[in-house]
């Protein structure tokens, strides 16, 4: 049995024609731009789909071109926002920089301080001289010149004071300049004539300048070479000693007491027979004396008397380390031998 239904009305031809012809197929009017229109107005509502997928539609729905142009301006503001957010924050940035670099100096970020100008006016003469009629000869000028300088010598000659009351007195310094009270000459004979670098020799030097031997160097190697070398308590030790102490220039290793005349003349010393100064080393070859008879002896004069007597310390006569003094005669001193400087 056939079931009744009714038939769908069939749509007229020219109405599809119409529709055709007349329905525009793109921009916002187009008959698909209006059926998404539609349909996002409603939500999907007529197809009953979800709300999400509603509003997803909607996101990627045609726009129209209002709509686009909004767009584009509000992403360009956007945009310029987010720039000047990020110069603002490297500007920041960077003053920070400096200040932590050099915080002696103080960033300033405000206007420099207004300035003044001045105006300079030119300043007019009140009488124009010409050049090329103002003219002073050279030798004129030398001419006065030198007729100033010989009145201030001879204001200076006079010695014209002017005293409390205002009147000027008439004073005379004419005579000749003399370097002492009594006119004398200047005494070379009291300067150093010694050119030894060492003051005390120097000062030794002088008293006996006219009896230094022909080329002798004061500035002679001294032989000394890290200190005292020699056994401690011993004669020699003591001779060192007590030459650094009195500042005199004394050899580390000038070897037993009888090689010390010997060593010191290699070295540029000056060795006689006759006591001269405080300091000087004397010298015992072995037996003399009562020196020893293997190694010999040292000593150092202290005081050179008038007879000619001297007095020298020594050590290890009493005892080894013992420092000790005698006097020797005139006649004994002169068989010694005695090193100067």
């Amino acid at each position: 049995m056939r079931h009744g239904a009714h038939k769908a009305a069939k749509e007229n031809p020219c109405i599809q024609v119409a529709q055709l012809l007349f329905s525009p197929s793109r921009g916002s009017h187009s008959t698909r731009s209006v059926r998404a229109v539609q349909f996002a107005a409603n939500d999907g509502a007529i197809l009953g789909i979800d709300q999400a997928l509603a509003d997803k539609l909607n996101e990627i729905a045609p726009q129209t071109r209002r709509a686009m142009r909004e767009a584009a301006r509000a992403a360009e503001r956007r945009s310029n926002i987010i720039v000047s957010t990020s110069l603002a924050a490297l500007v920041g940035t960077a003053a920070t920089s400096l200040a932590l670099a050099n915080p002696e100096s103080p960033i300033s970020l405000a206007a420099d301080p207004a300035t003044t100008t001045t105006q300079l006016k030119r300043v007019t003469p009140t009488s124009t001289v010409s050049r090329s009629t103002d003219r002073t000869p050279l030798n004129e000028v030398a001419s006065n010149a030198t007729a100033s300088s010989d009145s201030a010598s001879e204001s200076a000659a006079s010695g014209t004071t002017t005293s409390a009351d205002g009147e000027s007195q008439q004073t005379s310094n004419e005579g000749d300049w003399q370097l002492t009270d009594d006119g004398s000459s200047l005494d070379v004979n009291s300067m150093s004539r010694s050119t030894a670098s060492n003051p005390q020799v120097a000062a030794r030097m002088d008293s006996d300048y006219d009896l230094l031997p022909e080329g002798f160097n004061p500035n002679h190697a001294t032989g000394e070479n890290g200190g005292n070398a020699y056994p401690w308590g011993q004669c020699t030790w003591y001779a060192f000693e007590r030459r650094v102490e009195l500042g005199l220039p004394v050899g580390s290793y000038f070897g037993n007491g009888m090689d010390w005349a010997n060593s010191a003349s290699t070295f540029g010393y000056w060795v006689d027979s006759t006591a001269r100064h405080q300091g000087d080393v004397v010298v015992f070859q072995p037996g003399q004396l009562n020196a020893d008879a293997y190694y010999g002896h040292v000593a150092i004069v202290e005081k050179i008397h008038k007879d000619g007597s001297i007095e020298v310390s020594e050590s290890n006569v009493k005892g080894l380390g013992v420092i000790s003094h005698r006097t020797i005669s005139a006649s004994d001193a002169k068989q010694l031998q005695y090193i100067h400087y």
